[in-house]
């Protein structure tokens, strides 16, 4: 038993969901089907999500959000008339989208969500209709049927324990179940969703709790490469990666599969496939619990930027007991999280992202650390951003950390920090945010060049 998800390139038209619909019909063993809502069908159209946001925020703003609204609907007007269904489906959309934008509006989280779930909701709705008229028992099955139930945690919710033995159900549904991603319910009955790009969860939440024999999950790239190729020109495929080296490079930049979408599918042991609904002949690149040949050999390069450092000093810092408590503790009452906090005997350094850390956040910072902490020296940096290389096999090999720092050394990219993790199988790179394309090439140039397909 396989369970599928397509992203929101595979569901962009009527051509793209004919796709998918014979992708399904080609396998039988595909039984479960997690849709993403319609995304761009060109480098100038707006995701589906987006224009539901924009139906949202209009209406909090004080406008009537129906300009927002019937760009939503039309678009899913096009998709039905194209596939040659019934205008009932999209008749109810536009209904349901009207109810959706006048509910309450006090809690601004949980009617974002409600209206940002509704692209997948009618996304599984004509897919499952789709399927039917080409003759197919499909069913769309809602998530609060299923029993999907999350954490009132909107727009960043995570799964309720008691979930599984319910979803557990729809391993012994008949025929095809079509399910929508990226949102549940609160046990109160609120819609709320996972973090953006979020079916991707989903798809490996219901793999797990069927016990499927793999999660496919169909996206508009070949496979996984082992640095970005918008920065890295014929960046290598890689064939095969375990799920901990995936869920390091998601972390840290890589955008085909959400990171916490390898938790589910971790704890259930289920292999997961990157593939391409394009080109499904593509064996895409697998992600399974360990290599079936250990190598001595880093797996990939990702990058992100977009963060900051908070810099502070202290003479014997390293005999005050508590001091690192405290400075995370302060950050926490400032409710900011921190991604990563390198430190020496007299000074410590704490990464967050730099978007949830405004000027008055840092002033209040730095006045805390002096006042309450009588810190020697503190400061932020921003315009940082993180390059790491992965791979389980690095623990195995000598000379590593050399080999990276030389190869940015020798492109003329400084070294902000630098952490390896307990487990070896990763190290970061703090470096200018400016250097960031120069840092990856330089690191794909090291570990990569001459190499061929990464494994």
């Amino acid at each position: 038993m396989k369970v599928c998800k397509f992203g929101g390139t595979s569901l962009a038209d009527a051509g793209q969901m004919q796709k998918v619909c014979s992708m399904v019909e080609a396998d039988p063993q595909r039984r479960i089907v997690v849709v993403s809502a319609p995304g761009k069908r060109s480098s100038t159209d707006t995701k589906v999500t987006d224009l539901l946001i924009r139906c949202g925020e209009d209406v909090l703003a004080g406008k009537d959000g129906q300009a927002a609204r019937r760009a939503v609907v039309e678009r899913f007007e096009s998709i039905e008339r194209d596939l040659g269904l019934s205008s009932d489906i999209s008749r109810a959309m536009d209904a349901d989208l009207s109810q959706r934008q006048a509910a309450d509006r006090t809690h601004r989280g949980r009617y974002l969500d409600a209206l940002k779930a509704a692209g997948e909701d009618y996304s599984a709705r004509i897919f499952a209709a789709a399927l039917t008229k080409r003759g197919h028992n499909a069913t769309y099955v809602n998530p609060k049927d299923a029993g999907m139930w999350l954490s009132d945690e909107f727009g960043n919710a995570r799964l309720l324990p008691e979930s599984n033995a319910q979803l557990a159900r729809l391993r012994d549904h008949e025929g095809i179940v079509v399910f929508p991603g990226f949102f549940g319910y609160t046990r109160s009955g609120s819609i709320v969703t996972f973090s953006r790009g979020g079916s991707d969860i989903t798809g490996s939440i219901l793999a797990a709790a069927v016990r499927a024999d793999i999660y496919e999950n169909f996206t508009d790239v070949d496979s996984v490469f082992a640095a970005d190729p918008r920065l890295v020109s014929g960046a290598a495929a890689i064939q095969e990666m375990t799920y901990r080296e995936m869920r390091e490079l998601a972390y840290a930049g890589f955008s085909v599969l959400h990171d916490e979408a390898i938790i589910p599918a971790f704890h259930a042991g289920i292999p997961i496939c990157i593939r391409n609904t394009n080109r499904p002949e593509a064996p895409g690149t697998m992600i399974v619990p360990a290599h079936r040949n250990m190598r001595a050999r880093v797996v990939g390069i990702a990058s992100d930027a977009g963060f900051c450092t908070i810099y502070l000093s202290k003479y014997l810092m390293n005999r005050e007991i508590g001091f690192g408590r405290r400075v995370l503790q302060m950050l926490e009452e400032e409710k900011l999280s921190y991604e990563h906090s390198p430190s020496g005997i007299d000074n410590m350094s704490v990464i967050l992202k730099e978007s949830g850390f405004s000027a008055e956040a840092e002033k209040r910072v730095l006045q805390r650390l002096s006042g309450e902490l009588g810190v020697d020296d503190a400061g932020v940096e921003r315009g940082l951003a993180l390059v790491m290389i992965v791979g389980e096999g690095m623990r195995y090999a000598v000379g590593m950390a050399a080999k990276a720092t030389a190869a940015l050394a020798q492109a003329g990219v400084n070294i902000e920090m630098m952490n390896q993790g307990s487990s070896e199988i990763s190290m970061m790179f703090g470096v200018k945010a400016a250097d960031r394309q120069q840092a990856v090439r330089a690191l794909y140039q090291a570990f990569f060049e001459g190499r061929g397909a990464a494994s």
